[in-house]
């Protein structure tokens, strides 16, 4: 089985829309696929309408969150989407992107890059804007070379001349909301140095004991010694070891079934959930 848990849509900030990334999926050789977007679960219907044959779904979403400051973003799978708590958290965080998002167009102007509000609305359309959003009209503008480029200390990274926090979860909080849902929870891409400050190793141990249920270890901004050091932690931790793209459709490099977890880590998630079970067409 070839198993990718954590990919976005247009329902957030990639470029397939729902449909299209099933299909995508199933071509690329997929058994299993996370559609996973920031904070949102708008995209789970037209996924699960446009499924295709031998191709399975897991619904979930990625959580912003923040902890003394630093950034991090939390995989939620299989939960409840109706479950009051956590509707109401996601719902905060996607009503403050707007302002944020608006606040890093002004801060760019400022910077005296061209972009428009308006350009960036655009690009976003119905998902849920954010910063590659933002990082693609400044691609248009000739201002960076790629999205990934805007992404630095110079733009709008963590902490960036243009950068502008938003709400976000204590990720402890948001742990505690997952399993209240009757989903598992997961650290996404937990020691990605190349996308600024990362919490310290010591705060997975803690979040492991608040009922953490895994880290994403084979991911496209881990090398290979900062995957075996995470593989041992989540041994040591009792965490499962997941693996995945990232997928953002053609705003990154990243290609579907980049990185895979394996099927008994799966099977594991699949069991540990009560929130929501995968779908099969």
């Amino acid at each position: 089985m070839r198993i990718d848990l954590h990919t976005h849509s247009t329902a957030s900030d990639g470029t397939d829309t729902p449909a299209e990334l099933v299909r995508n999926a199933a071509a690329a050789g997929l058994d299993v696929v996370a559609l996973t977007d920031h904070d949102t679960v708008a995209g789970h219907g037209e996924a699960v309408a446009a499924l295709p044959a031998g191709l399975t779904l897991v619904t979930g979403a990625e959580l912003s969150c923040r902890l003394d400051g630093v950034s991090l973003h939390m995989l939620a799978y299989l939960f409840d989407p109706a479950e009051p708590e956590l509707a109401r958290e996601r719902e905060l965080v996607r009503d403050d992107r707007v302002p944020r998002a608006r606040g890093m167009v002004a801060r760019l102007r400022e910077l005296g890059v061209p972009i428009t509000w308006e350009r960036v609305a655009e690009i976003a359309g119905d998902g849920s804007v954010g910063r590659p959003h933002i990082a693609t009209a400044m691609v248009e503008l000739g201002v960076v070379e790629t999205v990934s480029d805007a992404f630095t200390a110079e733009w709008i990274a963590n902490d960036g001349r243009a950068y502008v926090d938003k709400h976000e979860l204590d990720p402890f909080e948001a742990v505690r909301l997952i399993k209240g849902a009757g989903g598992v929870a997961v650290f996404a891409h937990p020691l990605a140095v190349k996308r600024g400050e990362c919490v310290p190793e010591s705060a997975i141990a803690e979040l492991a004991a608040a009922g953490l249920d895994g880290v994403e270890v084979d991911h496209m901004d881990h090398d290979a010694a900062t995957r075996d050091r995470l593989r041992g932690m989540a041994r040591d931790l009792g965490l499962l070891a997941t693996g995945s793209s990232d997928y953002h459709g053609s705003r990154k490099t990243c290609r579907l079934g980049e990185h895979t977890t394996d099927p008994d880590v799966y099977a594991e998630i699949a069991a540990r959930a009560s929130g929501a079970a995968p779908v099969s067409a």
